[in-house]
């Protein structure tokens, strides 16, 4: 754990006391904070507390006292309105930082020096993050990892000169850290979410700007207008700026020709990396993610061989293009983390023949954005709320089946793909949120694999 001695002696409110929300607290407290933390939720408010964590009604503190108030991402900080408890501290003139800014300040007092990759994006930064702190522990880096992709940040170990950290920043964190300064900080898209809590597309693409404006180097992709428009402003500024691109962009340091990543960047010898038969990074989607791991990893200082082990031996994220077993020529494919259409579009672009797993908690727009895709689909299996409204829009167009259950869907699939006697894909890629049926994507995608392992025949992928 890091403990944050930079408000030793102060007085920090904190709300929000989820998993994340408590590491926080425990921090503050091991940093000798005067702490009192709060919840909404009367029970998580008695779990912190039969944890040893200080809390009380931030109704009755005196604000004026208050050094900040730390706040959990997923509590509001502007939109749809603030949470009550950021009006109270806006009014009493108390910052409003969250956990990621609190290991920033640990870090510029402990060891500024000490590598810091800090990623952020619209689609990919799980994936960007993981595939970058394998390579560099495969490297024999000291390496931490963690962030939005489910590590709270102040559970990490505490920063030192040589050890690198390798952090996933969703647009909330970064509204919390005004003084994050990654040495590399990755930028990889930008497409319209979370408008709910940002208000506007300009609003949440300044937030994750500030992500790149305050590293050393900005590595950024540029295949969509607003990050193309990022970049250029920072080149402006006179920022250094390393262009990554999914494609063959003549622009970009680091590109994709479709089966390699060709490196060129200024003041490194010209190299390629190939992708072929890396079943983790299949897809253009992925191709940009591993862009951005190769241009941070070249800025850290790994040769191109210990990049390449790296790729080569990179074994995914759960739930995430993630390949869980095989029976006979028939692929089954995880991806139950496309929760929605612009998610789905990457995995239903990296197969030719795909029998479809979708449905769940319809996001705005359904899946008719996923119209080109269509023609790859054999027959879609359709599970949850959103099954009426997808069969609607599938129409006549392919094949389906309002399957209600993803366990009826998966023995469908399967044995239509069978049927098929060729290379054919069962992707679950719901593009769709899993509440009316499951807890979380997680669970949906545990429940997938289970699914797929009752299968007669089954070779089963172990998760690496």
């Amino acid at each position: 754990m890091i403990a944050a001695e930079s408000f030793a002696d102060k007085s920090v409110a904190l709300f929000g006391l989820g998993g994340s929300g408590r590491a926080t607290a425990l921090s503050l407290v091991e940093g000798g904070a005067r702490l009192v933390a709060f919840d909404d939720n009367p029970d998580s408010v008695a779990a912190a507390a039969a944890a040893g964590i200080p809390t009380g009604d931030l109704r009755d503190v005196h604000w004026s006292d208050l050094a900040a108030l730390v706040l959990a991402p997923g509590v509001p900080l502007t939109h749809p309105r603030p949470h009550w408890t950021v009006e109270l501290a806006r009014a009493a003139s108390v910052p409003v930082i969250g956990d990621i800014e609190l290991f920033s300040r640990e870090r510029s007092v402990r060891a500024p020096e000490a590598p810091l990759v800090a990623i952020t994006g619209t689609n990919g930064k799980s994936t960007t993050t993981a595939l970058i702190a394998h390579c560099l522990r495969s490297a024999g880096r000291d390496t931490q990892m963690g962030g939005n992709i489910g590590v709270a940040v102040m559970t990490l170990e505490p920063p030192a000169p040589e050890r690198h950290y390798v952090l996933e920043c969703s647009s909330y964190q970064i509204d919390l850290a005004p003084t994050l300064a990654p040495s590399i900080g990755i930028l990889l898209n930008l497409t319209p979410d979370h408008l709910d809590r940002h208000g506007t597309m300009s609003h949440y693409a300044a937030i994750k700007a500030r992500l790149v404006a305050g590293s050393d180097t900005a590595v950024i992709g540029i295949d969509d207008a607003h990050c193309r428009g990022i970049a250029e402003e920072l080149e402006g500024e006179g920022k250094r700026v390393i262009r990554i691109s999914q494609a063959s962009d003549a622009s970009a340091a680091v590109g994709f020709d479709g089966t390699a990543l060709l490196r060129r960047m200024p003041g490194l010898p010209e190299v390629s990396f190939t992708l072929a038969g890396i079943g983790s990074l299949r897809g253009r989607h992925n191709a940009q993610n591993a862009a951005a791991a190769v241009a941070a990893l070249s800025l850290a200082g790994l040769s191109p061989d210990e990049i390449e082990t790296g790729l080569q031996s990179f074994p995914g994220l759960a739930h995430r293009m993630e390949t869980v077993g095989r029976q006979g020529d028939v692929l089954f494919v995880n991806d139950s983390k496309a929760t929605n259409a612009d998610a789905a579009a990457t995995a239903l672009a990296s197969f030719p023949r795909i029998h479809w797993i979708a449905g769940g908690l319809a996001k705005e727009g359904g899946i008719a954005p996923l119209a080109p895709f269509f023609p790859k689909i054999v027959k879609a299996y359709l599970i949850g709320e959103a099954a009426p409204a997808f069969a609607a829009t599938l129409g006549k167009r392919i094949p389906y089946e309002i399957s209600d259950t993803l366990d009826v869907a998966v023995r469908h699939a399967a044995a239509d793909a069978a049927a098929g006697g060729g290379e054919e894909v069962v992707l679950l890629s719901p593009a769709c949120a899993s509440f009316d049926q499951f807890r979380n994507f997680e669970v949906r995608g545990d429940a997938f694999r289970e699914a797929v392992g009752r299968l007669p025949g089954i070779e089963m992928v172990q998760r690496g």
